[in-house]
């Protein structure tokens, strides 16, 4: 398992993964020596480059995190939001069938190790409140405002 680390406007992102694809990407309350990214590695960082730039809506990465199945089909619902939306833990759990399962969307969303690729900082609470947020919910109001549409101003 190769491991590398990015320097980002909210702290330090960590990546780790193999020829399988990315196992996780965190970010860091702490610092480490950034060093050399590992091949294996570099398309990972070059996308979250983008994509604090910017420029990128959407990753393309071969993903491998390890996780329950029922984690694994509400990260990919989560990977379904699109760039500048949100949506409530309910409305999660309609999109996966069952409304109850409120408490175990929210759960595997919080286990999710691929933040921001798996953007589970989209997800809200029903009457709006920024909650719950692994990164700090201070990164995941940072987020929603870098891909706010009112920040995106056009150019004409």
């Amino acid at each position: 398992m190769e491991v590398g680390y990015l320097q980002t406007p909210i702290g330090i992102s960590e990546f780790k993964g193999d020829e399988n694809g990315l196992v996780s990407a965190r970010v860091l309350d702490e610092n480490v020596p950034i060093g050399i990214i590992p091949e294996v590695l570099e398309d990972a960082v070059y996308q979250f480059r983008e994509y604090f730039e910017g420029k990128r809506q959407k990753f393309d990465l071969t993903l491998n995190p390890e996780g329950t199945p029922f984690q694994k089909k509400v990260w990919g619902l989560l990977q379904e939001i699109p760039y500048g939306k949100t949506i409530s833990y309910l409305e999660l759990s309609k999109r996966l069938g069952d409304p109850k399962a409120i408490r175990a969307v929210a759960a595997a969303n919080g286990k999710n190790p691929l933040w921001i690729i798996v953007p589970c900082h989209r997800v809200i609470g029903s009457n709006g409140d920024l909650t719950g947020y692994a990164g700090g919910l201070h990164r995941k109001k940072w987020l929603l405002e870098l891909e706010s549409p009112a920040k995106q101003m056009a150019l004409f």
